[in-house]
């Protein structure tokens, strides 16, 4: 792997989102002339390397970027405090050089690929260019169903974050005790969640992979509110033939069958509420002997990393020979 000089400034992973525009310079001196094809794997950055014309550039999209567009108010929105209104000055602008430098990348990629269909339309939307859909590999050789009996307590698996939702989760358990909840993960809101977490919420923070897949094969639902253009852990709980409860919206709408489908691998909610989450945890446990380990696995194993290869190389094949038929000079 060859990275950026950025990699090299001292504890750069402090501070490293401050250098978005300065990682947009990185990008581009990269030098890839030597390559007939360029083949990009992006939610930000990788597709503004510079190719030259007769060089094919496919773009991989795992996300536009959304802090750069439709998420632009809720991270402002987060900086809070007395000088709050000045420090969005800094990242407001550097918001906006960055969407310009975004657009100018667009215009030089031959074809997009995107990781859902919910980021196709994302695509279309801030782009207007249409992306074939390939979804992304998972490794669910690693994540497997277990020989343990499952247990009653329901979790989710989560970097701390806002736009994941975790505090959601934790007002939905916040009545019955009975039910319980693990969350797994660490990031900036560990202190506040574990600081609003009842008794029956356990934070664990960050764990092993071990002790995650350990868990995902023991708990009885894996619960999953965020809205994410594709969202990995959901098919990994799958994967281990754990029924998800996910926000029937982005990448978990097309990854969760829910109960209105035959074979179904978990339920969904229509809002991000507590509400309609407590309301989906009482549906799961109602309709609960539906959903078995063998249907949830059995969709997990669209998404493994096998199908994606096969997919991803035919398609880009595909695209390669139709672009060396349309330049090439009749005879």
């Amino acid at each position: 792997m060859i990275a950026s000089g950025l990699n090299k400034l001292p504890k750069v992973q402090h501070y490293y989102r401050n250098l978005l525009l300065a990682a947009t310079r990185a990008v581009e001196r990269f030098d890839v002339s030597k390559y007939d094809l360029v083949l990009s794997s992006s939610t930000a950055l990788a597709k503004g390397v510079i190719t030259h014309s007769n060089q094919h550039h496919i773009a991989y999209m795992h996300s536009t970027t959304r802090y750069a567009w439709d998420l632009t108010h809720d991270y402002l929105a987060t900086i809070k405090g007395p000088l709050a209104p000045l420090r969005r000055l800094i990242p407001h602008e550097m918001m906006h050089r960055y969407r310009v430098w975004d657009m100018r990348t667009v215009s030089s990629i031959d074809h997009f690929i995107a990781n859902s269909r919910f980021t196709r339309e994302r695509i279309w939307k801030f782009y207007r260019r249409e992306a074939e859909v390939i979804y992304p590999p998972v490794d669910i050789d690693k994540f497997q169903p277990g020989a343990k009996p499952r247990e009653a307590f329901y979790l989710t698996l989560s970097r701390l974050v806002p736009y994941k939702q975790i505090p959601l989760m934790i007002e939905a358990f916040a009545g019955p005790p009975e039910r319980q909840l693990v969350v797994i993960g660490n990031g900036p809101d560990l202190g506040k969640i574990q600081r609003m977490a009842p008794a029956n919420v356990t934070i664990l923070g960050y764990q092993a992979t071990e002790v995650v897949i350990d868990y995902l094969q023991r708990c009885r639902a894996f619960i999953f509110a965020a809205q994410e253009d594709f969202g990995i852990a959901p098919v990994e709980a799958q994967a281990c033939g754990t029924p998800v409860i996910a926000f029937d919206g982005g990448g978990t709408a097309e990854t969760i069958r829910g109960l209105n489908r035959s074979q179904p691998s978990g339920v969904h909610f229509d809002q991000q509420t507590a509400s309609s989450l407590r309301r989906a945890i009482a549906q799961f446990e109602e309709a609960e002997g539906s959903i078995s380990g063998a249907n949830c696995r059995a969709q997990a194993e669209r998404f493994s990393s096998r199908r994606f290869h096969t997919q991803l190389v035919g398609h880009v094949l595909e695209l390669t020979q139709t672009a060396s038929r349309q330049t090439r000079t009749p005879a």
